[in-house]
């Protein structure tokens, strides 16, 4: 798996931190990034979860 947040079209409304806080977390503005490292997901099962409550739909996930 392969993730990734679109800074584009993130809002940084933190849905993603909030589901699965492992892989996701905010940067100083408030955005969205994937914590380093853990751009294969980390093996959590909240990561799809994660994208999908994403109100503006910025983290890609492959694989």
């Amino acid at each position: 798996m392969r993730l990734s947040i679109d800074g584009e079209l993130c809002i940084g409304a933190g849905q993603c931190a909030l589901t699965s806080p492992d892989v996701f977390t905010q940067d100083d503005d408030g955005f969205g990034k994937v914590v380093p490292g853990q751009e294969g997901g980390g093996g959590s099962p909240l990561v799809r979860e994660a994208a999908r409550a994403c109100p503006v739909q910025a983290i890609s996930v492959e694989g």
